[in-house]
């Protein structure tokens, strides 16, 4: 077993060298130039490299980078967290755009020692954020005028949608990620459902932890939220609401008693691109409908 598996080890090895040889020669090749063959790494990496009007250097994309349309017809390298390091160097890139937290770290550490141009992206949820994001995929690509006038657009947008948003009213709002087995995944602190909320002028109900994770009923009964926000997936979103409302950790609920429940697109809403003014937006004025609880 042990010689098969090093069997196995060296071919997969020689295989990354001889792709990483190729892209590498590529990227040579091209000297001081801007590179031409970029793969992009997450979805608001792809959608900030489209908005910069630099589409037609892309060559590849990870699962994550479906918007716009157009970025479907390019080759998929894999999901960003999933990745592996023949998919990416597969397509010889002379640049790869990744943001952080993209991996495994096992290839990212292949792609480092490829000798391709790596740059990781930061990725932090709130409105500066989102302008850093623009202005360093704008300096990786060798277009920081471009990336600063698209910085400053959405600035200004998200500044608009803070006013909107501070003069609504303080709803409670839980995003739920999933609910398999009748288990509600939701979203804690400091993460980009989070900021999301916070960016609309409303209270995350479930901080008393970080990231996503499974919670009791009885929490999500004590939190009492207003609103309900998940993502938009393929299915019937009529019947799955349904099962939603009638679960016992939301059926007493404000937010089902009020019918507050409201699902977005996942890039859309927790992507923290170029069109995150839009989806603060389209948050706040969907919780304006929903009367709020007493602080």
């Amino acid at each position: 077993m042990q010689l098969i598996m090093s069997r196995r080890m060296r071919l997969a090895l020689s295989t990354i060298a001889t792709i990483a040889l190729t892209a590498a020669s590529i990227a040579n090749a091209a000297g001081g130039l801007e590179a031409k063959r970029i793969v992009a790494i997450g979805g608001a990496v792809t959608e900030i490299v489209y908005a910069l009007g630099e589409e037609g250097r892309l060559i590849a994309r990870d699962t994550t980078s479906n918007f716009p349309e157009a970025a479907n017809k390019l080759p998929d390298v894999g999901y960003m967290r999933a990745l592996s390091p023949e998919g990416v160097l597969s397509v010889t890139p002379d640049l790869i755009l990744a943001v952080k937290g993209s991996g495994p770290q096992e290839t990212m550490d292949a792609l480092k020692a490829a000798s391709i141009p790596l740059s990781e992206i930061n990725d932090s949820f709130d409105a500066a954020g989102v302008a850093t994001k623009i202005r360093e995929v704008g300096a990786a690509i060798g277009v920081p005028e471009k990336a600063e006038k698209l910085a400053l657009e959405v600035k200004a947008k998200l500044d608009a949608a803070a006013v909107t948003a501070a003069n609504s009213k303080p709803h409670k709002v839980i995003f739920v990620l999933s609910m398999q087995g009748g288990k509600v995944m939701a979203a804690g602190a400091d993460n980009a459902a989070d900021g999301i909320i916070k960016l609309a002028g409303a209270t995350n109900a479930m901080t008393s932890f970080t990231g996503y994770k499974q919670v009791a009923d009885e929490a999500v009964i004590a939190a009492a939220p207003d609103a309900i926000i998940m993502m938009s997936r393929e299915g019937d979103h009529a019947a799955a609401d349904t099962e939603l409302k009638a679960n016992p950790a939301f059926r007493d609920s404000p937010a089902v008693k009020n019918n507050a429940v409201f699902r977005f697109d996942g890039n859309y809403l927790l992507g923290f691109g170029p069109r995150t003014a839009d989806a603060v937006k389209e948050l706040s004025d969907a919780l304006a409908t929903v009367p709020a609880s007493a602080p």
